[in-house]
């Protein structure tokens, strides 16, 4: 494990060098590219409810479209919201991810950035709203599932084993804990597997497309993605999950 964390942390440290070339121009041209192509994704089209990662300023595509169309489009748009573990234990993460229902564009465009300039989830407002991980409310929290997650990452690339994309994280765990519990939760619902589709979405420059480029490690609890769709356009996974 230690190895497996050192090399990590040796491909992100280069991502970031990386990543800290590419304009803002590149990013943004790239980021329309990839809203783009979403438009006309089976995948996207056919989810009801779409969690979307809310983006840092730089180093990564920026999904400020995506959650206007998905909103204008009827679906329901989730986002991250980050809190303490309500489960005190020592073997559980401090914090966790939970994925909470934006109401409309204004609900969107109130959203105030972090000190990573990442627009937030008042915590005031979580009580209000339909969360992935909540538990009865009005919302009806303990009924919700989802359709697709759009994910984050640092670094990309294809297994060539098994064809699956493989994901960096930022190496805070947020996505894994909070996908097994996703899946737990569409167990617990008589739900033999979690019907949730798994995408990323990555600058050019994030894949790693040649072996002279490095592979991305992966231990036991980090999760493959169904596909990828990167800031030229291309979509990466299975043919099976590249559906157009």
């Amino acid at each position: 494990m230690a190895s497996l964390f050192a090399a990590k942390q040796q491909l992100r440290s280069a991502m970031k060098l990386k990543l800290a070339a590419v304009s803002r121009e590149s990013a943004l041209s790239q980021s329309s590219v990839v809203s783009n192509a979403l438009k006309t994704f089976k995948p996207y089209e056919d989810a009801k409810r779409v969690s979307v990662f809310l983006s840092m300023p730089n180093g990564e595509i920026q999904t400020d479209a995506i959650v206007r169309h998905a909103l204008a489009s009827g679906k329901e748009v989730f986002v991250p919201y980050l809190h303490k573990n309500p489960l005190a234990s020592p073997d559980l993460p401090p914090r966790v991810m939970d994925m909470v229902r934006l109401s409309d564009l204004g609900d969107y465009e109130s959203l105030k950035p972090d000190r990573w300039g990442i627009p937030s989830i008042d915590p005031a407002t979580v009580h209000q709203r339909q969360r992935i991980c909540g538990g009865p409310d009005a919302q009806h929290s303990d009924r919700a599932l989802l359709d697709l997650i759009l994910m984050p990452g640092v670094a990309f690339d294809i297994d060539p084993e098994n064809g699956t994309v493989r994901r960096l994280g930022h190496g805070k765990g947020f996505y894994d804990y909070f996908l097994n519990r996703h899946s737990s939760k569409s167990l617990s619902l008589g739900m033999q597997e979690s019907p949730v589709l798994l995408y990323g979405l990555a600058l050019s420059e994030q894949f790693l497309s040649s072996p002279s480029e490095g592979s991305v490690p992966v231990g036991p609890l980090d999760q493959p993605l169904d596909g990828l769709i990167l800031g030229n356009g291309e979509i990466k996974g299975r043919p099976e999950n590249r559906t157009q």
